[in-house]
């Protein structure tokens, strides 16, 4: 079988290391770039167990990534926002195609940065170009060069919820998110505030009222939306507690009736009889959600769940890369098998 040269750049982070193990057993893929400063020099069989021929690469600097990704015909960026801002347009111009997992190309108002990213957007062109793919809600077509993928919040978030704005059973009015994340949502990263001590038999908030996937989330939704992230002490998983108001003149059996239409075809969206059901093991380790209404009065209660390293981020990608290519969406993703029990 003939399969496709693909670079991932940050490889060596949660999202990238996820990416890499999907991808060197994707069918149609060859790995021919995994980019990292930390890992530089070492093979990717000693630092991430990738098995065959994708265990023989060595990690490149990120500073050779843009020169050696004009080998392969898509990249993967699961870099910081600036070092997409940076390597995105490079890579663009040498032919190749771009699925970008951080928030560089996410937000379709430039003016949003500053706030939420710390930054003026400097290439406001490529964000108008950039395609956000969230496959089950707006899947990129083939050919598509530019893929900002959904931030892990937004995912879980959206999927409870578009398929009810939608479908019209909802009021015009503000929805609220309450989402709880594990620990790799932050990254990989040393710091005091996320070490074992710190986090373990803990929960809190963080970045109230200034997360950066808030403003993503309402533009999915076209809504105004109230969003909180809270901290886990596990290691992944995303359990997001949406709320909202049923329609005047809709019926609570219609919330239901939304999601399974919706999510008829789908092959990763699982819609439960009950929010009860909606656990966080049962996606552990796969590109699965969990979704699930409720409703009391007007009262409307949706929950949805995911892995926030793959649904949330490196299996999406995948998803994303399958549609631009023109495979099945379920390429490289069917086998993953969870992690409970």
């Amino acid at each position: 079988m003939q399969t496709v040269p693909i670079g991932i750049v940050g490889a060596s982070g949660y999202s990238g290391l996820e990416l890499s193990r999907i991808l060197a057993l994707h069918p149609h893929v060859e790995i021919r770039l995994l980019g990292s400063d930390k890992w530089a020099g070492e093979t990717a069989a000693r630092r991430a167990g990738l098995p065959g021929a994708a265990g023989k690469l060595k990690y490149a600097p990120h500073a050779r990534c843009a020169e050696l990704g004009r080998e392969c015909a898509a990249i993967f960026l699961a870099t910081p926002a600036e070092a997409s801002l940076e390597l995105a347009p490079l890579l663009l111009g040498a032919g190749g195609r771009v699925i970008d997992l951080s928030g560089a190309f996410r937000l379709r108002d430039p003016d949003l940065y500053p706030k939420f990213y710390g930054f003026q957007h400097p290439r406001p062109d490529l964000l108008q170009e950039a395609f956000y793919g969230l496959p089950e809600l707006a899947p990129p077509p083939p050919g598509t060069r530019l893929v900002a993928n959904p931030g892990c919040y937004p995912t879980g978030a959206s999927l409870a919820l578009a398929p009810l704005v939608e479908a019209g059973v909802l009021d015009r009015g503000p929805l609220i998110v309450d989402a709880a994340s594990g620990v790799t949502g932050a990254g990989r990263k040393a710091a005091e505030e996320y070490s074992f001590v710190e986090i373990d038999e803990d929960f809190r908030a963080y970045k109230v009222l200034r997360h950066q996937h808030q403003p993503e989330i309402a533009q999915t939704l076209d809504r105004p939306v109230t969003f909180t992230a809270h901290l886990l002490p596990i290691k992944r998983g995303i359990l997001s507690t949406c709320y909202g108001r049923l329609a005047p003149g809709r019926r609570a059996a219609e919330l239901g009736a939304a999601l399974l239409h919706k999510y008829a075809e789908s092959a990763f969206v699982e819609v439960l009889d009950s929010p009860d059901q909606v656990t966080l093991k049962s996606v552990s380790g796969t590109n699965r959600c969990q979704v699930a209404v409720a409703a009391d009065g007007d009262t409307v209660v949706a929950i949805s769940a995911i892995d926030n390293l793959v649904k949330g981020a490196a299996g999406q990608a995948v998803q994303n890369l399958n549609l631009i290519m023109g495979w099945p969406q379920t390429a490289g993703l069917d086998a993953l098998r969870g992690f409970h029990p």
